[in-house]
């Protein structure tokens, strides 16, 4: 107990933090590592034209990751840690490839449609894996000590990789046809430069990247630590680990309606517009959550977070590839959108473990996290509409 909050302590690297804190941090550094690596990768990537083959890279990696917690073991905390810091980092380092397929498989007038189409998919794809979960702990383990658990990072991980290679059999593999020489590595840090060099005269898109910086700082904070703030800040009672599945399932079906409905009313409004009305609604949920505390208030937060979480993931990443100039190395310009929400989201996962750490309690995190979304919204309201800038002429290197 600390000032009468009950909390778990645990010892990492000779130091005592209280559990979650230690996962926010460790979050935030996983996406640190791919704040740093992923743009010279992206430009190595776009000159060999081999962005499939880092996306299945980072998959791999995190699908190995996720299959090591069946190992996962508090006495030894250290290499536990390590296994989730690997799922971490594969997952959202594939997402920074993954990312920069969308203009290349599609017109920018479907952009907004094709991205939350992508988003919907997958929470449904991961709402039917929970719903399997589910099942399995809840009903074939009725035991107490839910020793199945361990097995469904087997699960999965296998999941994860298995269906990935639809994806890879589908998606188009270097498109542009580069033919890069011997001298890759180095010509992908001229293409890294290169790109750095027209973002710095693309005033809009810089803009538009200050705000997202700063509200990616909140929304993957809450898309992360939703979960832990649940299991620890409500009173399940008797619910336990279901009432958690089910919030998370609640979370990820209305995503799926909320990408698709947010996409649609972006045609008639814009997508700036929409993005500043989900960004209220965000602010709205973090003053929210500081105040309840039984599961039907929870299952309402969570139907809010899924509609507005689908809707901004989708239109913030449309937002962008709709605001690029004419060019083949979309990866490299991605790379720079997934740099600016990854470090929005060190920012934001730290400073919420942070927090956490000084108070001894989420709920302080939480409203903490007002302050990212209300300033977020502010820098947008600088930004034009997308699809005003005019293509931009490239120079060979």
């Amino acid at each position: 107990m600390i000032d009468g909050v009950e909390v778990s302590m645990v010892s990492f690297l000779g130091f005592r933090f209280i559990n979650t804190e230690l996962y926010s941090y460790i979050l935030s550094l996983s996406f640190l590592v791919v704040a740093i690596i992923s743009p010279f990768l992206s430009g190595i990537a776009d000159y060999t034209g081999s962005k499939k083959k880092f996306m299945q890279f980072f998959c791999y990696l995190g699908a190995t990751g996720c299959a090591l917690l069946f190992w996962f073991d508090p006495d030894h905390l250290e290499i536990s840690m390590l296994f989730i810091l690997m799922a971490s980092v594969g997952f959202w380092g594939s997402l920074v490839f993954y990312n920069a397929f969308l203009p290349e498989i599609a017109e920018p007038d479907l952009h907004d449609e094709v991205s939350a189409k992508g988003f919907a998919y997958g929470y449904v794809g991961s709402s039917i894996l929970l719903i399997i979960i589910l099942i399995v702990i809840m009903v074939l383990d009725p035991t107490d000590n839910k020793e199945s658990t361990r097995y469904m990072f087997l699960l999965v991980a296998f999941w994860w990789a298995g269906f990935a290679q639809v994806t890879y059999r589908v998606l188009p593999s270097n498109v542009h046809d580069r033919k890069p020489d011997e001298q890759y590595i180095w010509k992908g840090y001229h293409e890294l430069k290169k790109i750095w060099k027209e973002l710095g005269g693309l005033t809009n898109i810089k803009k538009y990247l200050r705000s997202f910086f700063v509200y990616s700082m909140g929304v993957q904070t809450v898309v992360v630590m939703a979960v832990l703030f649940s299991k620890k800040e409500i009173d399940w009672g008797n619910q336990g680990d279901a009432g958690l599945i089910i919030s998370v399932l609640i979370i990820q079906f209305v995503a799926v309606f909320g990408a698709i409905a947010f996409a649609r009313l972006s045609k008639r409004i814009g997508n700036i517009r929409v993005i500043a009305i989900s960004l209220v609604i965000w602010a709205g949920i973090c003053l929210y959550a500081y105040f309840i505390t039984t599961p039907t208030e929870f299952y309402t937060l969570a139907g809010i977070v899924g509609l507005v979480m689908g809707g901004i993931q989708a239109l913030s990443r449309s937002t962008y590839s709709k605001m690029l100039p004419k060019t083949i190395d979309h990866a490299s310009y991605f790379s720079f959108y997934d740099v600016v929400e990854k470090l929005g989201i060190v920012v934001g996962t730290f400073l919420f473990g942070f927090i956490e750490g000084i108070t001894s309690s989420m709920r302080s995190s939480a409203i903490a996290l007002t302050i990212f979304f209300v300033l977020g919204l502010l820098l947008l309201l600088f930004v034009k509409q997308e699809g005003s800038i005019a293509p931009l002429k490239r120079k060979s290197i």
